[in-house]
């Protein structure tokens, strides 16, 4: 199958390259933006992009909401619904995404997070610890796929949640699936486990290729697909590239102090191991030749990024596709132009290199430079 190029949803009034703190901190962001965010879906289509993840959290509005009014306005593009488990029941849960799926022709997936920021989770009422939270996971997601099943007279009983007989009369409407994709975000082992059981897919944030490689091939091996998260700056040379993630940095170096001591705290304050590993691994600001972690320090841990020339880039999603990726949700700043650029001059690059890996052609520079010159 094609690799699958997600990216992130602009928040409202999000416009220019913005950090994690700054972000959840302006009232814009908390509101539905709908004639820019229809437009980005637009411009989404065009671009190749499969599906535009739609964030949860408090600072943000309410992903299923926003993703029935994007849906209904845009026609084509998919959306990749984030949410927790544990604040909401689920049986009213599915009943939400059912409905959504009649809306809008079953085009999401579901991205479910077990949760990073206890203060967070406790201000929805949540006060499970770490693992906890994804044996409750765990369960929840039963209960969902079993409703999706349909058999009659479907209930649970199970530690966090008890659910006496029923059946839904809405049931989930798509022309491709009796279910929605499940991506199951985190790096942990909980997190890997709780994706073999119950996702579709086990999405993580970046690392190298090789560091990947013996934690994605049991997954593989079962049949689920792999996601990575992560962002992109890709430009015409690398020196380009490389000078905008240094200008990235330098647009926030009047609060450089302030940011950077906010993300740290942040940080202390997860206790999501995968946010805490990419910010250690922020410590050396080039894991590889393309895979750059200078942003992470100011702009949160999705900022590990993929820095270089669309070969570049399509050459080094192709090391992530040998040790067995298969999606990525991406951004970059700003998310609209760089999502652009991504589509016209990396996609084409990454289509060719998957056809000769599966042909055994030769490289692109031999089978694609008629093509893209």
């Amino acid at each position: 199958m094609p690799l699958r190029f997600h990216w992130r949803l602009p928040l409202g009034g999000e416009t220019s390259p913005i950090t994690r703190v700054t972000m959840s901190e302006r009232p814009e962001t908390g509101l539905p933006d709908l004639d820019a965010q229809v437009s980005f879906c637009r411009r989404a289509e065009e671009a190749g992009i499969d599906s535009l993840l739609i964030d949860f959290g408090a600072s943000k509005p309410d992903p299923i909401l926003l993703a029935a009014a994007l849906g209904m306005a845009a026609r084509q593009i998919k959306f990749i619904v984030a949410y927790r488990s544990g604040l909401i029941a689920p049986t009213s849960f599915v009943q939400q995404l059912n409905t959504l799926s009649a809306l809008i022709e079953g085009r999401f997936s579901l991205n479910i997070v077990a949760g990073y920021s206890t203060a967070e989770q406790m201000f929805y009422g949540d006060f499970l610890a770490h693992d906890e939270r994804y044996e409750r996971t765990d369960e929840f997601l039963a209960i969902c796929r079993g409703l999706w099943s349909r058999q009659a007279d479907f209930s649970f009983s199970g530690k966090y949640y008890r659910m006496g007989s029923g059946r839904l009369n809405t049931p989930f409407m798509s022309p491709d699936r009796p279910f929605p994709e499940i991506l199951v975000s985190g790096s942990s082992p909980p997190a890997r486990q709780l994706a073999l059981r119950q996702g579709t897919c086990w999405m993580r944030l970046a690392d190298r290729p090789e560091v990947l490689r013996a934690m994605t091939a049991p997954v593989a091996e079962q049949g689920l697909d792999v996601g990575v998260r992560m962002s992109v700056i890709c430009r015409e040379t690398r020196e380009e590239a490389v000078d905008a993630g240094r200008k990235l940095i330098q647009a926030a170096e009047s609060a450089t102090s302030i940011v950077r001591g906010a993300e740290r705290q942040f940080v202390d304050n997860v206790d999501s191991k995968s946010i805490k590993a990419t910010f250690d691994l922020a410590e050396s600001e080039w894991l590889t030749s393309y895979l750059w972690t200078g942003a992470v320090r100011s702009h949160g841990a999705p900022s590990i990024a993929l820095v270089g020339t669309p070969e570049e880039i399509a050459s080094a999603i192709m090391d992530y596709r040998s040790v067995g990726v298969t999606q990525f949700i991406l951004s970059g700043w700003p998310k609209l132009d760089e999502m652009i650029f991504f589509g016209r001059r990396v996609i084409p690059i990454v289509r060719v290199l998957e056809r000769a890996a599966t042909r055994h052609q030769p490289p692109y520079s031999e089978a694609a430079e008629e093509r893209f010159g």
